[in-house]
């Protein structure tokens, strides 16, 4: 019995998309959500990065391009983009210590939108997604990538788990896959 769901698919294909509108059908019900989701951040048209926004609106940056390959401080890096790990860290981890540690006799939502290269470099997020995973109290609604070039270690733990149900988001079905989505959540809920 899946007490998880995760949504994995290309980039841009809609993920958090689907993440944000299941996260609005769950609070209009009341049900307790928390957690994050990433989002682009344009300029002119153009990527620039990407932020850290929390389900309550607080916002950060996750990470922005660097056109400066000469970096004299400890950089994390994917592709042209300079993680902010302690940004990250300072937004994501309260977040998810909170949904662990919460009292209520109803299970929350927790929210990790995504898990991927950028939020990897942080070693706190690891050991947080795996106790959140752990906790009977959290379901979680998450993003993973597709695989693609070194397998992710997290990300491949949490697809081969059992308590896991993963939904390939697709151009074909990213529009009428909603409610299978919000379904899987609420049968994970009780």
């Amino acid at each position: 019995m899946a007490r998880h769901v995760f949504l994995t698919g290309p980039p841009g294909i809609g993920k958090t998309t689907l993440i944000q509108k299941v996260t609005q059908a769950l609070r209009s019900s009341d049900v307790p959500v928390d957690g994050f989701y990433t989002e682009e951040v344009k300029e002119g048209g153009r990527r620039r990065g990407f932020d850290v926004v929390t389900i309550s609106g607080k916002r950060g940056p996750l990470s922005r391009v660097s056109s400066d390959s000469s970096a004299s401080r400890r950089e994390y890096r994917v592709g042209q983009y300079v993680v902010d790990l302690a940004s990250f860290e300072q937004l994501v981890l309260p977040v998810l210590r909170n949904v662990n540690h919460g009292s209520d006799t109803e299970k929350k939502i927790c929210i990790i939108d995504e898990i991927g290269k950028m939020e990897l470099f942080s070693q706190a997020f690891i050991r947080a997604v795996r106790e959140t995973l752990t906790d009977p109290g959290t379901v979680v609604l998450g993003t993973i990538p597709v695989p693609k070039g070194k397998p992710l270690d997290l990300v491949e733990e949490i697809r081969s788990r059992k308590d896991v149900k993963v939904f390939n988001v697709s151009k074909e079905n990213r529009n009428n896959i909603l409610q299978d989505i919000l379904a899987a959540v609420e049968s994970c809920r009780k």
